[in-house]
């Protein structure tokens, strides 16, 4: 993955799919920062769709693991799926991807990185209900944890003003997962004092605000 050509990266980051999908954790937690520096990478030039979907799966078998997060954070991993996620549409990758910052805003350190990008909390807003019912899910657990482990007074009048708080209403109106609704109704609730009588919100939305 580091000295070869797009197409042996490709290859490369591929088997390391295969070979991930029946690794043991205690291989999965002796992996060094430099691998997730140049598996980030992989994802950041782009090689091909196969490849980017295959980065994705090996950074979701290694992020379960806490220390693995904070690597793969600091590896830049957020800014580089941010980035991704605002020119992508295509279904399986959006979740993965959505999967991926989920695990990553675990920590401190992913939530830290994921609120210092311009674009982080607008586009995990955008992709609920427009992906599917798994992107759904994940992105309001990218947003309940923010909400409850993040939030500061400039973070809850944000995810305000990019319309975060309209979206999270609308969730508890359409039939999704009951989780998801739960999820969205205590993040409605931790901000009830800011949130719900603001013009932001739409009255025809404003009647499920779970006061």
């Amino acid at each position: 993955m580091q000295h070869g050509s797009y197409e042996s990266r490709a290859y490369a980051v591929m088997l390391m799919k295969d070979m991930f999908e029946v690794s043991t954790p205690t291989l999965l937690l002796s992996l060094k920062q430099e691998f997730f520096t140049q598996v980030v990478q992989v994802l950041r030039d782009e090689i091909s769709q196969k490849a980017t979907k295959a980065s994705l799966q090996v950074l979701v078998h290694a992020c379960p693991f806490g220390r693995n997060r904070v690597k793969a954070a600091e590896a830049g991993a957020i800014r580089v799926l941010v980035d991704l996620l605002l020119d992508s549409s295509e279904k399986r990758t959006c979740e993965l991807m959505l999967i991926l910052l989920d695990q990553l805003c675990q920590s401190a350190e992913g939530r830290a990185k994921l609120l210092n990008h311009p674009g982080g909390l607008a586009i995990v807003s955008k992709k609920i209900l427009r992906v599917s019912k798994v992107g759904s899910e994940r992105a309001i657990k990218i947003l309940h944890s923010i909400s409850k482990f993040s939030s500061t007074p400039s973070v809850v009048q944000e995810m305000l003003s990019l319309g975060v708080v309209a979206k999270l209403c609308l969730m508890l109106q359409v039939d999704c997962g009951s989780k998801a609704k739960e999820r969205a109704r205590e993040i409605l609730k931790f901000h009830a004092k800011a949130w719900r009588n603001s013009p932001c919100i739409p009255n025809n939305l404003l009647s499920s605000y779970p006061f």
